[in-house]
């Protein structure tokens, strides 16, 4: 009570002052009110106060840093009973502001706060972008910000200003960081975020970035100084200003974040990780060893504890319907129980005849009025439903002794009141496995019981059919003269079943004998030496534990006159028991730390209160930790009204044992009760130890009296054998009595577990023949046979080896200034699992009226204060709105429920504060490379460290003799001329626009003569020499072709550029600038439409529009033939560019000569059977590598004709793909994944009416789907079954695989039905299951289907022909063997010869494209890929006979994360997250500075977004064994897809560093 002392405020202004308290604490007033109201009251006693000057915006905690000296300050602020009397000694509160201080010297822990979007923050939506307001930027808040700042009432807003002028200052452009940082980064863990990352890794395979390229200068130039410049800044929190590899900072807030929290996690962390060995394969987990300096037990071994002799009195009834017997004809008019209404009147007083008359009346009914005569529904032994409300014992009484006269089992449940109580299903299940058919329950329960519209009472969900039996005399017959129930003495039947509510949310029914029922009855009246007659005051629940024992069992059969209080009375005048007690001059009352507390809030100064007549309290929750303050509170403040120190009697209680142990009232008030102060590090490792150095982390305990008269208790180990522990040990407490429960109604194994426990001791020797019950106690017996109870086994957390109670850790939550963030009370804390070991969540619900920052600040001064005091961390810590998290019937929160709903992702925090860089201590070690074997290793043959080398290659281009008369010609334009004389009229190419009707169409001779003019264009107004490059930008279409080979007519080298997208010029013209420029374009070639867009304003906008090079419009042709169409002599010359930007946000080019041009056409005819009489459909972008080949070249070299639909057109008609193959009866078609995917999730829904429209797709022989990645096989399967009602063979769907250089490497055409007997087909392409351990270690290990962290891959089609294909090792560039993972190496014709680069430096790449092996087979010059892939002979055969050999793509390596020393590629990580969550819809992943980003886009209510965050990271680590550094949720659609439907996970990440992306929320895991 320090605190009161310090203000002199006069009594009735304190009591007020507690008033106010109590209201604000259950939340009747908000915290506006409550502060208005305070001040007003303190007001004229206040001393004025010197900061009135200061910035009244600016918050408490901003003004004075916080030293360990001014902890006091915290005391100063709240005002008298502020104090959370049921969670917190005054010892705890000091202990828990002293370690926050402590942990303030250590070092300030600036914990980077999450932003949120506004509309989280405020239930609206605001504009995008967050301003930079101190909500969502400012880092350092509160007592956290440096000490140096004066009064800082600048806050951080100037901080923030100032930072980022600061970095936009300086003029180093921002853009290179796209390219600045390698994905690599450090290999160590140690070296978590090396953040200016010097260890850059050799750039395996990245083509020349020329994303950074500027007109005026190559090199970025950086200001002389700047580096000294940007040194010279404040900090940021604690962050320096980022700089990325080369120095270059990086804009804006999120930088300024991901700093701080990298500089936070370089901080040690607790345990140092111990250094083990790594299996071959398997990962180890860090085992936690044991430390060995840990304290452990050195006691004797206990003894079991006796407790008095039951000394059985002469007049003690025989059984308890024997004693409601005697008292209800002995003495009928005597009370047995007064209920009160909610203003605290006596509402009903039942008296012992009319409880014995209406208990018999219920009997008779219960046995003769259900069912028939000859079939009644009711039998002896049978089980019943009891349901009442909290306020009517009365009722609840007669009905309960009813059911013991007619020898049914009574089963006490709450009134359920909605169909979807928390925790209500379970009962239900408890009811239906009890075989439950009736329910009995009062008039206005019935009543108020939700009903159907006929009336009748729905089945609850999980509920058995009831019948509902109202228990009221008026509705009941009377039972005729001659019928009399049966008393017998108290045997082995069951008497009535308790429900109890396990720590994952089942619910058990606990069954007590008649015998024990007696029996318990007896011990407490005499262990609480009850009398006749006496008084007493219950507040606790009737229906079950130590309310049902005392105040409906014990109290009849010593004839006491109970007073009911129920909790809604309680509610709204918390002293009423009290006066109750005065009223009647009770003898005994029963409550609750809780009631306690509010009493004391509450009470007031009234001059009436006289507690001398009590002899007995007993505090059922006494065996709680919180319980002590309460008690200690309570009688300080009663004392002087004349309360009895030793009258405070806890007790300890479970549903299994009853009552275990109860302090006894004694008169000597000399003996002061028992009290344990023990050291928390030790009960962590389950030792008792008095003395602790640290005096921060303590728990008190006080005592909860000894061992129940008659019974025998021990303490036992609390998992394994029941051995005896020691004297100075914890363990569970364990009690042999008759008065216990028997067993779990119907659970026969877990009943052996709990009540048939056979406790032995050190030598294995049995201590007693009878049984005992495991109380679900933790504790130990003290001197003296006093027990003391720590913890229960349902809230024991086991994390690391030591055990932390939720109890104690709800404590210290409460006890970091509680009243002003949190309910009091509504704290959940439990333990989920998450990579084999237990990780503790806090969930806390939130004021309405508290302040992001401030709850923010709350969160990590919590975090602290759990680390200091307990040494763990907290796993997760989330605030909820109020009232939102499940109750149970009593109002505390229903933690299973919880739990349940937090793991679901459906609890909806609205603050989430993560911390698994703390907690997760026992990932495994960070892999160190091994050297791989070297050339010195033997080599035999074929062989290589004893496995076959993996190579393959597709059939030989040169033997294949076939009637091909485009061989004759070396040049497409060649080609062309020859069909323009021999078939004029045949269709080459037929546009579709998206009705699906023909926009346009090209015969040979239409084509051949539009080339022709387009080359006399190019020649009289362009002014083009040969060898000239042409940009052609275009829509996806004819006139694309035509300009194509009206630029080989010409001789000039043709580019095809996509066109920037209309309503998106800002974005897309860039890149169509970039590609023109890098590909020195010395004209470009467009239609009018889009010569009009690149002249706009909007395009001057994007770009410097006067630096284009001449446009030329080919709607507009001129009349005339050429005078001559240019003839290419040398093969070896360049046919075209092709361009296109990689997923990493490089932008290539590669050089395609005639020969590689005709070579590739040869070996797509040859693969796919191509024939003038074919039709193939192509739903392809037409720009770049495959797409662009089967779009232009395919048709004019084979003669078939394309059926060409543009994939945007898919975008109006998901449909016209489809429906086009069908209507053509197309026996070929191309896609992308992206047309894949959209007609997966477009028509879905709509297979049944496209069928109707006569959709049929059992044409197909091959549906292709053309891609540089590895196969996306869940999505192939999803079309596949989609559409297999259509009529689409399961089997035609497959992949082919191409890359930057060699634009087609496999290439799967299925040949299903007759074709596949004449040999041209290849196997099915097979689907193999890796372990997805083994792959971040760069090894295969093929496991079986559905195995734990098993990959499906598919092969990516068939090698074509006249490709070679080898698997090396990327680093030492040795050939691998079968089954090995290395990097795909391509020998063909149709390798592109170079990239076609601005810099001269084609020499650092020029590896990629002329590689040697360096041994085995060192002459043949191949091209590197830049993915990762392995191949395996199968047991198929090909058309030749040969073993196939499948190839498998595994990803590409510039995509590829190194984190820890391992290999992930993002899609893998991508897929665990999307699974994780249905609101999650599409997901990447990238590194920065070595933390992991998680990017999702979540299709559900804003709410959901903070919900994602602990499933995303606990999904990576269960499944990847990596800690998520960053979670960010955005809308759908903001991760950047390009037109293949790859992520460009680059742009994203340089998107995010700038702020780009508007999210909804960002968290920085801890």
């Amino acid at each position: 009570m320090a605190d009161r002392d310090t203000l002199p405020l006069p009594l009735e202004v304190r009591t007020r002052l507690a008033e106010l308290e109590l209201e604000l604490s259950e939340g009747d007033i908000t915290q506006k009110g409550y502060e208005k109201k305070r001040s007003k009251l303190i007001g004229a006693f206040l001393p004025q106060a010197p900061g009135k000057g200061m910035d009244p915006s600016v918050p408490h905690e901003r003004r004075t840093p916080v030293t360990p000296g001014s902890s006091s300050r915290y005391h100063r602020r709240r005002s008298s009973g502020s104090r959370d009397e049921r969670y917190r000694s005054d010892v705890h509160t000091e202990a828990v502001q002293a370690a926050l201080a402590k942990q303030k010297e250590r070092g300030k822990m600036a914990v980077p706060m999450p932003s949120k979007r506004r509309s989280l923050v405020v239930q609206s939506s605001m504009d995008a972008y967050t301003p930079p307001d101190t909500s969502s930027g400012s880092e350092g808040e509160g007592s956290m910000q440096g000490e140096g700042t004066p009064t800082s009432s600048q806050s951080s807003i100037n901080m923030e200003n100032w930072i980022s002028r600061a970095i936009h200052g300086s003029t180093t452009s921002s853009t290179t960081s796209s390219s600045s940082t390698q994905s690599g980064g450090s290999g160590a863990a140690s070296r978590l975020a090396d953040v200016m990352g010097q260890t850059h890794l050799e750039n395996h395979s990245a083509p020349p970035d020329v994303t950074s390229y500027t007109t005026d200068s190559i090199q970025v130039e950086r200001p002389q100084g700047s580096t000294t410049t940007s040194r010279s800044t404040p900090k940021y929190g604690n962050a320096e200003l980022m700089e990325t590899g080369d120095g270059v900072p990086v804009g804006g807030r999120v930088s300024a974040k991901i700093q701080q929290l990298v500089n936070t996690l370089k901080r040690p962390k607790r345990p140092p990780l111990r250094e083990f060995f790594v299996d071959d394969f398997e990962e180890l987990l860090e085992v936690q060893q044991p430390d060995p300096n840990q304290p452990k037990a050195e006691g004797a071994q206990m003894l079991a504890m006796r407790g008095e002799q039951l000394g059985v009195v002469t007049n003690w009834p025989l059984s308890l319907e024997a004693a409601l017997q005697r008292w209800g004809t002995i003495s009928p008019k005597a009370p047995c129980l007064t209920t009160m209404d909610t203003n605290g009147k006596p509402l009903y007083i039942l008296t012992y005849g009319k409880l014995w008359t209406r208990s018999m009346k219920v009997a008779y009914n219960i046995l003769h009025k259900l069912g028939s005569k000859q079939e009644p529904m009711l039998r002896p032994g049978d089980r019943v439903a009891l349901v009442f409300p909290n306020n009517d014992p009365a009722a609840f009484m007669v009905a309960f002794y009813g059911c013991l006269l007619a020898e049914v089992v009574p089963v006490p449940i709450e009134v359920p009141l909605t169909r979807k109580d928390a925790g209500s299903q379970q009962i239900g299940f408890l009811l239906g496995s009890c075989g439950v058919t009736v329910a009995l329950t009062s008039d206005a329960c019935h009543k108020g019981l939700p009903k159907s519209p006929t009336g009748e009472i729905p089945q609850f969900k999980g509920w058995p059919k009831l019948l509902w039996f109202v228990t009221e005399s008026k509705h009941l017959s009377k039972p005729p003269r001659d019928w009399f129930p049966h008393i017998k003495d108290a045997n082995n039947e069951t008497a009535y079943i308790e429900y109890k509510t396990c720590k994952d949310g089942s619910v058990l029914g606990v069954t007590v004998m008649r015998i024990a029922l007696l029996t318990h009855c007896q011990a407490l009246t005499q262990s609480c030496g009850y009398t006749e007659a006496e008084t007493i005051v219950n507040v606790l629940d009737f229906k079950k534990d130590v309310g049902l024992w005392h105040g409906i069992l014990t109290s009849v059969m010593n004839m006491m006159h109970v007073i009911s209080i129920p909790y809604s009375l309680m509610k709204v005048n918390p002293l009423s028991w009290i006066q109750k007690v005065c009223q009647y001059k009770a003898k005994v009352a029963c409550v609750k730390s809780r009631d306690m507390h509010w009493a004391l809030v509450a009470h007031r100064d009234q001059r009436d209160i006289n507690l001398s007549s009590l002899r007995m309290l007993v505090v059922a929750d006494g065996a709680n930790p919180w319980s002590v303050s309460s008690c200690d509170a309570f009688l300080n403040v009663f004392q002087s009204k004349g309360l009895k120190p030793e009258v405070i009697c806890p007790c300890a209680s479970s549903p299994e044992a009853l009552t275990v142990a109860i302090r006894r009232p004694t008169d000597d008030s000399n003996q002061p009760p028992g009290r344990g102060v023990l050291s928390m590090q030790g009960l962590s490792h389950g030792v008792i130890r008095v003395d602790s150095e640290e005096k921060l982390s303590v728990l008190t305990l006080q005592d909860v009296g000894t061992v129940m008269p008659g019974a025998l208790m021990c303490v036992v180990r609390p998992d394994g054998v029941p051995q005896l522990c020691k004297t100075d040990e914890i363990g569970e407490l364990c009690v042999g009595s008759i008065a216990t429960g028997t067993s779990y109604y119907g659970l026969s194994g877990m009943t052996k577990n709990t009540f048939e426990v056979f406790p032995m001791n050190s030598v294995g020797a049995l201590i007693s023949e009878y049984p005992f019950t495991r109380t679900g106690l933790l504790g130990f017996v003290g001197p003296g046979g006093l027990c003391f109870i720590a913890g229960k086994m349902d809230g024991l957390m086991v994390v690391g080896g030591r055990r932390h109670n939720a109890d104690d850790i709800v404590a210290t939550a409460l006890a970091v200034e509680p009243m002003k963030f949190v309910y009091r009370g509504r704290i959940a804390v439990f333990s989920i699992s998450v990579l084999h070991d237990e990780r503790i969540v806090v969930v806390a619900e939130q004021r309405p009226d508290s302040t992001e920052e401030d709850s923010f600040q709350w969160m990590s001064r919590v975090l602290q204060a759990i680390d200091g005091i307990h040494q763990v961390g907290v796993y997760c810590l989330a605030l909820v709105p109020s009232n939102t998290l499940p109750k149970t019937p009593l109002g505390g929160i229903h933690l299973s429920e919880s739990k349940q709903l937090f793991l679901e992702g459906s609890l909806h925090p609205c603050n989430v504060l993560m911390c698994p860089h703390t907690c997760v201590t026992n990932l495994p070690k960070p892999r160190q490379k091994q050297p791989e074997i070297g050339p010195a290793s033997v080599m035999v043959g074929n062989l290589v460290s004893g496995k076959r080398i993996a190579q393959a290659s597709g059939r030989d281009l040169g033997q294949m003799e076939d009637n091909d008369q485009a061989r004759k010609f070396l040049f497409l334009s060649e080609v062309l001329q020859w069909r323009a004389q021999t078939t004029p009229e045949h269709v080459l190419y037929t546009l579709l626009n998206c009705r699906g009707t023909i926009a346009s169409s090209l015969t040979c001779v239409q084509l051949h003569k539009r080339a022709e003019k387009i080359a006399t264009m190019l020649a009289e107004r362009g002014h083009l020499q040969d060898g000239d490059h042409v940009a052609l930008v275009y829509p996806p279409g004819i006139d694309l072709i035509a300009a194509f080979y009206g630029c080989l007519y010409a001789g000039c080298v043709p580019i095809t550029v996509r066109p920037p997208h209309p309503q998106n010029i800002a974005t897309t013209l860039p890149t169509v600038k970039m590609i023109v420029e890098v590909s020195r374009s010395a004209c470009m070639m467009t239609t009018a439409v889009i010569c009009k867009l690149l002249r706009s304003k909007e395009a001057s906008a994007a770009v410097d529009v006067r630096s284009w090079p001449p446009v030329l419009d080919t709607d507009d042709l001129p009349k005339k033939k050429p005078p001559l169409l240019y003839k290419p002599s040398n093969p070896d010359t360049l046919a075209y560019l092709d361009f296109s930007v990689s997923t990493t946000g490089m932008l290539a080019g590669v050089k395609m000569s005639h020969t590689a041009t005709s070579a590739f056409c040869r070996s797509i005819k040859l693969q796919c059977e191509l024939y003038p009489s074919r039709e193939v459909a192509i739903c392809l972008d037409p720009y770049c590598g495959l797409g662009f080949v089967l779009w232009c070249l395919c048709s004019v070299y084979s003669g078939h004709q394309s059926i060409l639909i543009p994939p945007s057109e898919l975008e109006v008609n998901p449909a016209l793909w489809l429906l086009a193959v069908s209507q053509y009866k197309v026996r070929d078609t191309f896609c992308s994944y992206s047309v894949m995917e959209l007609c997966t999730k477009g028509l879905g829904l709509q297979t049944e009416s496209l069928k109707s429209r006569g959709l049929d797709l059992s044409r197909v022989r091959t549906c292709v789907v053309v891609a540089e990645e590895r196969p996306r096989i869940a999505l192939t399967q999803s079309f596949s079954k989609l559409f297999k009602d259509l009529g689409l063979h399961p089997r035609a769907v497959s992949t082919s695989f191409g890359c930057r250089v060699n634009l087609a490497v496999c290439l799967q055409p299925h040949r299903l039905g007759k074709l596949a007997d004449q040999g041209t087909s290849g196997p099915d392409p097979t689907t193999v299951y890796v372990d997805m351990r083994a792959l971040r270690h760069d090894r295969v290990r093929l496991v079986e289907r559905g195995s734990p962290h098993s990959l499906p891959l598919m092969e990516s089609g068939k090698i074509l022909p006249g490709v070679r294909i080898i698997i090396a090792n990327p680093e030492t560039k040795g050939p691998l063997g079968d089954s090995h993972l290395g990097e795909i190496w391509v020998c063909s014709g149709h390798n592109a010869s170079g990239y076609f680069t601005v810099y001269g430096d084609e020499a650092l790449q020029s590896d990629h494209f002329t590689s040697r092996l360096s041994f085995g087979d060192t002459q043949t010059i191949w091209a590197r890929t830049g993915y990762l892939g392995f191949l395996r002979r199968t047991e198929l055969t090909d058309a030749s006979g040969e073993r196939h050999d499948a190839l498998y793509v595994v990803g590409a390596l510039d995509e590829a994360m190194e984190l820890r020393g391992m290999r992930y590629h993002p899609i893998d990580i991508e897929t665990s997250v999307i699974r994780t969550h249905k609101s999650i819809t599409e997901c990447a992943v990238f590194t920065w500075t070595n933390l992991l980003v998680v990017v999702v886009e979540l299709d559900g209510s804003e709410q959901e977004a903070l919900d994602l965050v602990p499933l995303v990271t606990n999904v990576v680590l269960e499944e990847h064994y990596l800690i998520v550094g960053v979670v960010v949720v955005v809308d759908i659609g903001v991760i950047p897809i390009n037109s293949r439907g790859e992520k460009q996970r680059m742009h994203l990440r340089d998107g995010f560093l700038a702020d780009q992306l508007d999210p909804i929320y960002v968290a920085y895991n801890m």
